[in-house]
């Protein structure tokens, strides 16, 4: 007789990458999302999706919410806590939506059906967004309700060539027991950065107890190059005229060229990875800068929304150099989506999309090497049903 799934609430869910990375032993109980575009994705690619609502997070209630969820996944809204966004903060318009989820948690608890598991995933701007404070409220908030909690940073670019540090915040209610063997008595310099380990020491006492410094394996070797991701024969972009690639290198300064030039001499076929950016030069004046990197590492994709432009591909061979768009299908692989993913036909639609989502590699190797043995034991415990 197979094992019965374990049901989970994906929230702020997008395109679903969180259910994607979570795999074959989760059912999704209840979705939802204010995008249409997005629950259009939704929809399209998860045949099982009438348990997706479209609609404002703080219109819904505990009515809105079946069954009892052993996990919650909330990848809450970043622009207003992304370094490349205004950093209003968590009082701002959207990322400030995460008090209206915490707030149907609280009532969950009130309804007799506590969530045992919540996981937050946001960008790492996060920890230090308001000198801390956005941070430090988020850490509290999970533990006066009864959660114990354990914050880390992961790059994607350990799974997908793509640099894309998160943060992640698993929290547990405090009377579930934690298996020795993923739990450390002091920070793991590859999971805790400078920044959280600087938001531990200022909490009181009765918090400090509370956190967790999760003893987590290093991800496996990544496989994956920037050009395993790259399409022969995009449909949605094309290349550029050779004036729009030489203004391109107009903008890039000295250093930036000389990587240019040195993967021309290489005579090898190379692709780097381009964001036009906004600098201050020697006089003080604001210029547009186009800066390249050829790692095989995909610069973080971004939205327009979050304060960014599109990322934009250079191909080097020899004395060729051509420039175009990333494509959509280029995003969906950076993200971990695979190929049989259904994007919108509209490419800024697309592209957003694959911006705003979690990387599904990611979520997939935290729930190998932490949910799925929390919970397994847990259960063991009779601590969940």
């Amino acid at each position: 007789m197979p094992a019965k799934k374990l049901g989970f609430y994906e929230f702020f869910a997008g395109g679903g990458m969180a259910r994607i990375g979570l795999g074959s032993r989760w059912e999704c109980l209840f979705a939802n999302d204010n995008s249409a575009k997005k629950a259009w994705a939704y929809k399209e690619n998860f045949s099982s999706s009438n348990h997706f609502i479209l609609e404002d997070i703080a219109k819904l209630t505990v009515d809105h919410l079946p069954g009892n969820p052993v996990l919650s996944w909330a990848s809450f809204p970043c622009q207003d806590l992304s370094l490349a966004g205004d950093r209003g903060g968590l009082k701002a318009k959207r990322s400030g939506t995460f008090w209206a989820f915490w707030e149907l948690m609280k009532d969950m608890s009130g309804d007799g059906r506590p969530v045992p598991f919540v996981v937050l995933e946001n960008v790492v701007g996060a920890i230090t967004s308001n000198g801390g404070k956005d941070f430090d409220s988020l850490i509290r908030a999970l533990m006066e309700e009864g959660y114990n909690v354990g914050p880390f940073v992961m790059d994607a670019v350990k799974f997908v060539p793509q640099s894309r540090p998160r943060l992640f915040i698993v929290a547990l209610k405090n009377n579930i027991t934690i298996p020795d063997k993923i739990i450390n008595n002091k920070p793991q310099e590859s999971l805790h950065s400078k920044s959280i380990r600087h938001s531990f020491s200022k909490l009181p006492q009765n918090f400090q107890d509370k956190w967790i410094w999760w003893n987590l394996p290093d991800p496996p070797q990544r496989q994956l190059t920037l050009a395993d991701v790259i399409e022969d024969n995009p449909e949605d972009v094309a290349w550029h005229n050779s004036e729009e690639t030489d203004y391109l290198l107009s903008l890039m300064s000295g250093p930036n060229i000389n990587k240019v030039k040195e993967a021309m001499r290489s005579k090898k076929k190379i692709y780097g990875t381009i964001y036009r950016r906004t600098r201050t030069n020697r006089d003080g004046e604001n210029v547009q800068r186009a800066e390249v990197r050829f790692d095989q590492i995909s610069g973080c994709l971004r939205t327009p929304a979050g304060g960014s432009s599109r990322q934009i591909l250079l191909e080097v061979k020899g004395k060729r150099v051509r420039s175009r768009l990333i494509s959509a299908r280029e995003t969906a692989r950076l993200m971990g989506a695979p190929d049989s993913y259904q994007l919108p036909a509209r490419y800024n639609e697309a592209y957003h999309l694959m911006g705003d989502g979690v990387v599904a590699p990611v979520v997939s190797w935290l729930e190998k090497s932490l949910l799925h043995p929390l919970i397994r034991s847990a259960k063991r415990l009779s601590e969940i049903e």
